[in-house]
């Protein structure tokens, strides 16, 4: 099964108003889960990165709810309280979140770090296949969302920035 079938089986899984799907092979297994069975889910080969400022969300539109602790490895410089004027880098995908590119490295960013258009800031595991988050925005890393290597739900917030 190549990757185009794969992805044609996540779109017809999420589709189908269904919550888990296993299909299995003699030399192949791969079981789907989506959030909310029937959301349409966009997965790409190079994957982008969404980020929206919290104002300028649709209406209707609710934002999933975080699961894990945000991460405090600096103190940031810059008052989070009022996170209005931070744009989020979201994830683009379902994975495993990783904040190194492999266990012996440094993370990518920091609270506190400067990042740019293209600078990857994290990796993504999904099947076995590591996906480098590029970040789509200039700015200051105000505060990280999820803990290194636990699991990320499709468009979960990842990264605050400040783009001032």
């Amino acid at each position: 099964m190549d990757i185009k079938d794969i992805q044609n089986l996540i779109k017809f899984v999420s589709k189908a108003e269904v919550s888990e799907v296993k299909y299995k092979t003699k030399d192949f297994e791969i079981t789907i889960k989506t959030p909310l069975g029937g959301n349409e889910m966009t997965y790409m080969q190079q994957p982008a990165v969404y980020h929206s400022a919290p104002q300028q969300q649709q209406q209707g539109f609710a934002s999933p709810a975080q699961a894990s602790a945000p991460v405090a490895d600096t103190p940031a410089a810059a008052d989070v309280s009022d996170d209005s004027k931070f744009v989020t880098i979201k994830s683009p995908m379902i994975g495993t979140f990783y904040r190194k590119p492999s266990p012996d490295k440094d993370v990518f960013v920091n609270v506190g770090d400067e990042v740019s258009m293209g600078k990857v800031v994290c990796v993504i595991e999904a099947m076995k296949l590591f996906n480098q988050i590029e970040s789509e925005i200039s700015g200051k890393i105000v505060k990280i969302l999820v803990d290194d290597m636990t699991p990320v739900e499709y468009d979960q917030p990842l990264f605050l920035v400040d783009p001032s």
